[in-house]
């Protein structure tokens, strides 16, 4: 791989060519992590790391909270052994919460309040899920701006997701009391003044309620703009997802003129036609049954492996 150096690729230490081959923009649950057990596997963390060493942008793009990136994902990186003045970026809560670390540990919190549900409302949802759907879920205290709640993760799969159309249909419920316009799918529900301004967005082991300003594209958008800020334009880019949503990141970066390639680690929602390639396990060989972050990991594995690193 040829690029030309940033500035601070003459630092020691530091791996940042101004124009690497390849930037990373990666969903976290899924592809990153498992969705059954919500960690990351070692496999995986080293080759994060290996391909940050070795230039190659790394980018978190997801619904989690930062802390839940701290913890599942910035500290395993730290501990295996991120070199000292390598920069990761990571945008949390699809868009409204990022920050970005190193091998010393997480720089500023940025929040943009703007895009935040409404404290009231998330108040009244943790009330809610502790009276009416604490067996199946649990009310995320981590989000800054989003309201989110998980399964449990002793909770099989199929129960909660009947226990979750329910709590679904009673957020909807909640945003109307409060005077407030919803979406969920395709049921929209304007307020007073005919809007829309959140969405509840579930899947396959949550419920997002947000802004619906917020999502992988806003995500997409914050990344060129991170790495621009250290003077980095990627020849190209790879987008790694698993649900329908996750393909606003490789949409975004088409229509402004990023070369782009999708990975979908969970195909059987669906692979829609568009105008730049997606690829699936499928593609590396493997059986069509290899999903989530075992895709995700091979992936990676495919990527460090033609760098020669």
């Amino acid at each position: 791989m040829t690029a030309s150096a940033s500035p601070a690729a003459t630092t020691p230490g530091v791996h940042l060519p101004a124009t690497p081959s390849l930037a990373l923009l990666l969903d976290v649950d899924g592809p990153v992590a498992s969705p059954v057990t919500r960690d990351v596997k070692a496999e995986i963390i080293n080759d994060l790391v290996a391909l940050a060493a070795a230039g190659i942008p790394v980018i978190f793009n997801t619904g989690r909270s930062d802390a839940f990136i701290r913890e599942q994902v910035m500290e395993p990186m730290i501990a295996a052994g991120i070199p000292a003045g390598t920069i990761i970026h990571a945008i949390c809560e699809k868009g409204a919460v990022w920050f970005s670390y190193t091998a010393t540990g997480p720089g500023p919190i940025h929040v943009d309040r703007e895009l935040a549900v409404p404290a009231a409302y998330g108040d009244d949802v943790r009330r809610m899920v502790a009276e009416d759907y604490s067996a199946h879920m649990f009310f995320d205290e981590t989000k800054r701006a989003m309201v989110s709640v998980e399964q449990h993760i002793d909770v099989p799969s199929a129960e909660y997701l009947a226990e979750q159309k329910l709590f679904d249909a009673d957020a909807m419920d909640l945003m109307a009391r409060h005077g407030l316009g919803v979406v969920r799918l395709d049921h929209h529900a304007p307020n007073s003044d005919d809007e829309v301004d959140y969405r509840v967005d579930p899947t396959i082991i949550s419920t997002d309620i947000e802004s619906v300003r917020l999502g992988k594209d806003l995500g997409a958008s914050r990344a060129v703009e991170l790495l621009a800020s250290q003077g980095i334009t990627p020849q190209a880019w790879r987008t790694v997802g698993d649900s329908r949503t996750d393909y606003a990141m490789a949409d975004w970066l088409h229509h402004n003129d990023h070369e782009v390639k999708h990975v979908d680690v969970r195909p059987a929602d669906g692979v829609p036609d568009k105008p730049y390639d997606v690829l699936t396990a499928v593609d590396l060989g493997l059986d069509s049954s290899v999903i989530h972050d075992d895709a995700g990991g091979a992936f990676l594995r495919s990527w460090l492996e033609a760098l020669g690193a």
